[in-house]
């Protein structure tokens, strides 16, 4: 390696960071990835534990509109990486793709493992440096001084490794800490202290794409872990079919992931239990007489309730109306009472973190030249679904280009 080459840190694993790895690498720069667990991409082989939805295919626009109100920001960076641009990308591993029926990207493979490897691999082929282990902690004032004598605006790099502190001068620094939830994977959030004590704007975590907490009665115990298909769940603007979970600690699952962002927003949550079934065969079924039926043996016949949906209309809809036509309206629209959002550390994502303000168009802080950030440290939400993962290899890309221009010039 030559003495003059620069160096460029990048703290963090996941997709996000390896990605802005993967477009420094071929600069003429040495790059070193510093992750704070024993081994990289914790969170993103969680993700795939159960299939590793990569992106999703739809159009430009009805992608965008998944980024909420940070789609102004994430336009640019999606147009650069976007769903035809993640498929190339996993093509370019040797990792074939296919398309689900709704639209879901997902790796022939299924896992995330396959492609890790081969990413880390062609990484470490290009020299990428990864050190495990590595916990970043603060950045340090620099004294270093360029060719000129002059002091230049860099940050050394504090980290607490398995050989004791060690500080790292790097000439530019790509952030990739993630967000605030799976704490155990390593996105716990310990970065905004130290960002916040250099003048960073951070906005507070909230959790996304989570499950909500219903406080059961003893008869509910029976259904734990069952799943509730074939239902329409509504929040706010969302009408959305789709199923969840019945779990100890409340519902969980896809649908209720997918109307979270409503409901954490005071929106009231519906299930429409019967979404096959027209309100006026609901009511003609119901019309019919009860015989010597229990309410449950009732429903059951009538209108081939399952189990769980059964008991989820005695939990939120007790007592049970006896008139046809407001029960078939309690079916159709049945509210549910929750707590609110489980805790932020078993959310699937977060929304908050670095303000789109501190960072400029490159996703550089403005407070600190020559530092980027990317992937979910950044302020902005999405669904599941592929949304996700492209964000954050999407933002990833930026900084890392970004980063690769600021060194250059």
């Amino acid at each position: 390696m030559a003495t003059d080459q620069k160096s460029v840190v990048i703290v963090g694993s996941g997709p996000a960071g390896l990605m802005a790895a993967d477009v420094l690498s071929n600069a003429d720069v040495k790059v070193i990835i510093c992750e704070a667990k024993p081994s990289v991409g914790r969170k993103f082989l969680m993700a795939g534990k159960s299939g590793l939805n990569l992106t999703k295919d739809e159009p430009d626009a009805a992608f965008l509109r998944g980024f909420y109100e940070a789609a102004p920001q994430m336009q640019p960076m999606l147009a650069g990486m976007g769903p035809s641009a993640v498929k190339r990308f996993a093509k370019d591993l040797e990792q074939e793709v296919f398309t689900g029926s709704s639209g879901r990207v997902f790796p022939k493979a299924m896992k995330a493992s396959p492609m890790l490897r081969a990413w880390l691999a062609r990484l470490v082929e290009k020299g990428v440096e990864i050190r495990t282990g590595w916990r970043w902690m603060s950045f340090e004032p620099s004294d270093r001084s360029n060719s000129n004598g002059a002091r230049e605006h860099l940050q050394d790099l504090r980290f607490e490794t398995p050989d004791g502190p060690q500080t790292i001068a790097a000439d530019a620094t790509v952030l990739a800490l993630g967000g605030a939830s799976w704490s155990r994977l390593g996105s716990d959030g310990a970065w905004t202290n130290p960002l916040a004590e250099k003048g960073v704007a951070i906005e507070p975590f909230k959790p996304a794409n989570m499950g909500l907490c219903v406080d059961w009665s003893e008869p509910m115990a029976k259904h734990f872990g069952a799943p509730v298909k074939g239902t329409i769940f509504k929040a706010g603007d969302i009408h959305l079919f789709g199923e969840c979970v019945v779990s100890a600690n409340g519902l969980e699952g896809g649908g209720i992931y997918a109307v979270s962002r409503a409901v954490r927003e005071g929106a009231p949550l519906t299930l429409d239990l019967l979404p096959g079934t027209r309100m006026d065969q609901a009511i003609e079924r119901l019309s019919k007489p009860r015989g010597g039926d229990s309410i449950a043996n009732f429903l059951r016949k009538a209108l081939k309730l399952s189990p769980v949906k059964r008991a989820l209309l005695m939990e939120f809809g007790r007592p049970l109306p006896t008139d046809p036509s407001a029960l078939a309206s309690l079916i159709k629209t049945l509210p549910v009472i929750h707590q609110g959002p489980r805790p932020i550390d078993e959310a699937i994502s977060v929304a908050g973190g670095v303000a789109w303000d501190a960072v400029d168009d490159g996703l550089m802080l403005r407070d600190l030249p020559g530092v980027f950030c990317a992937g979910e440290m950044l302020d902005w939400e999405a669904p599941t679904g592929g949304y996700l993962i492209t964000g954050c290899l999407a933002t990833g890309k930026w900084a890392g280009s970004h980063a690769r221009d600021w060194i250059s010039s």
